[in-house]
């Protein structure tokens, strides 16, 4: 009896080591890259960031079959979505989705990759998207729709220019991925929108991260007639052109990369408490009289 007693002291006392040892050893899983974008699967932009990430990170990309620039979070419903695959030369995972970016984006989390991935980057897209323009933007959309699945999302574009250098921004976006990783920054909620300003003959400025400006855009609708007679108009919007110090539209404009935290919930919190004792009330209960 003192025998088996001894034996089983041991075998609690080993078997937890062997049991720490064998989690020790047992491989990690690698951190994942979702890439997707709003100008097509195949765009500069996005080659440029995966040709950056894949040395970091393993890289997924579904990216719309087609340029959807300016479609903000529209999604389809109705119509059936087709995937291809797209052979490229890291031999990963490139879809080719008809759909806009945020319908993309649903469809990838939902059925193209096993395991939701640690990060979602959408980009680089041509242009930039600061300011009230972010809204619009297809770019951001698809960012937005990942962070509504809990995944953190970082949205990058890249003002047009003469000479838009991709490949800078995407090693800008490695960077700063790793700083985020190494500082515990990536997790459920994040959601960046980072503006890289076009490459010129000056280095950029640095970086700044800063409030979104809410400086309105104009548009006016000149009003037209085609060779028929028909009625028609011709849309002049323009952009923001600055706003006050502190804004991402006034670090870009003097050529510093831009970092804005975004959030899911668009609450107004001041709002809120206004009008709570204001419009609140309880319907009459009937009672039963």
């Amino acid at each position: 009896m003192r025998r088996i007693l001894v034996s089983l002291i041991l075998l609690a006392l080993v078997f937890p080591w062997h049991r720490d040892a064998a989690a020790q050893e047992a491989p990690q899983r690698p951190f994942t890259i979702l890439v997707t974008n709003d100008d097509g699967y195949n765009a500069p932009g996005i080659r440029a960031l995966v040709d950056s990430l894949v040395s970091i990170a393993a890289v997924v990309v579904a990216a719309p079959e087609g340029q959807q620039s300016g479609v903000s979070h529209g999604i389809r419903l109705s119509n059936p979505i087709t995937v291809d695959d797209f052979a490229n030369k890291h031999g990963i995972e490139w879809y080719a989705i008809d759909a806009r970016p945020a319908t993309v984006m649903r469809l990838a989390l939902d059925a193209l990759v096993d395991t939701l991935p640690d990060l979602v980057v959408s980009g680089i897209n041509t242009g930039d998207n600061v300011g009230l323009t972010s809204w619009l933007s297809g770019t951001v959309a698809a960012a937005r729709e990942a962070a509504f699945h809990g995944v953190p999302a970082i949205a990058v574009s890249m003002g047009a220019g003469t000479y838009v250098d991709y490949e800078a921004a995407a090693g800008f976006m490695k960077t700063l991925v790793q700083q985020l990783r190494e500082g515990g920054a990536i997790v459920p909620g994040m959601f960046l929108n980072v503006n890289v300003p076009a490459a010129s003959s000056r280095p950029f400025m640095g970086v700044r991260v800063v409030r979104q400006s809410v400086a309105p855009n104009t548009s006016s609708y000149e009003p037209r007639t085609s060779p028929r007679g028909r009625l028609y108009f011709w849309d002049s919007w323009q952009v923001a052109f600055d706003d006050v110090e502190g804004t991402d539209l006034y670090g870009f404009n003097r050529g510093y990369i831009v970092i804005t935290p975004f959030k899911i919930d668009q609450t107004d919190m001041r709002a809120l408490d206004t009008l709570k004792p204001l419009l609140e009330m309880d319907a009459p209960q009937d009672d039963g009289g």
